[in-house]
């Protein structure tokens, strides 16, 4: 049965950020996830991973002012001095974290740039950051996210990922595979995941629509959780879902898959 990450920037909101690992790991949770540690200091979210006895298995590179509503930088060739800046402090917070694996957002496609330049100016930027990453024995990852829930973002299907990793060229460089993204944008999951596998290295989930807890919308988890042991699929699933109640009152779905 895969591992289940709890992501604390959707889960246990109900609490303050440097609360909720106690509470991932009351709930049974071995691992966890967030969007970004970046508002935080290294040392403190440490203590917290090492006082609940909790693996970190993911987080973002800076993304940008996610306030003004960017979503990466990756993808915009004027910037990317400043992505090389967001890269090395990523790097700062993965090496004291003990983060296996970051996500390297594509951002949206800037206005008058034509897409193939942002194609080339992404896998630049992959490279880049597979590159710093790649001495530490930490993987970079790229993640296809639907165009519904962000409008303009640059990267939206398995097949424009896989392209993307085929062509960047990296041993470090990986597919992360939402589940809900890719319901909204493809469909197909058992056969997609099956011909993604080999360059997944991080999944999550959630249930359309609503983008809350498995067994809410229409995607048969019960199935999946079970083609992907069929699949020897051995990576962390992070929980990155709005609970459509109180987080804990959430989380019955996942009751008969944590460990005894």
């Amino acid at each position: 049965m895969p591992r289940f990450a709890a992501n604390l920037s959707m889960l246990f909101t109900e609490a303050p950020f440097i609360e909720r690992f106690g509470l991932a790991r009351a709930a049974g949770f071995d691992g966890v996830e967030f969007l970004f540690p970046y508002a935080f200091d290294a040392d403190d979210i440490r203590e917290r991973l090492l006082r609940h006895q909790l693996q970190l298995v993911l987080h973002n590179l800076p993304p940008g002012d996610w306030q003004a509503g960017e979503r990466g930088m990756a993808c915009d060739p004027r910037r990317f001095e400043e992505f090389q800046d967001s890269v090395h402090l990523g790097l700062e917070y993965a090496k004291e974290l003990g983060t296996p694996r970051v996500h390297c957002m594509a951002g949206l496609l800037p206005g008058g740039l034509a897409p193939e330049r942002a194609r080339e100016a992404y896998i630049r930027a992959l490279q880049y950051a597979a590159d710093q990453f790649a001495p530490h024995g930490i993987d970079v990852l790229l993640e296809p996210i639907n165009h519904f829930d962000i409008p303009g973002y640059f990267l939206n299907t398995s097949r424009q990922a896989l392209d993307i990793l085929a062509e960047a060229a990296r041993p470090n460089l990986f597919l992360q595979y939402d589940i809900y993204h890719m319901q909204r944008m493809e469909g197909e999951l058992a056969n997609t995941i099956r011909a993604c596998l080999p360059n997944i290295r991080h999944m999550q989930l959630a249930d359309t629509p609503g983008r809350h807890e498995p067994g809410t919308g229409e995607i048969n988890y019960p199935f999946l959780f079970r083609l992907l042991d069929e699949l020897g699929y051995q990576g962390w699933i992070g929980c990155e879902y709005h609970p459509s109640t109180r987080t804990e009152d959430s989380l019955g779905w996942l009751k008969p898959h944590l460990p005894a």
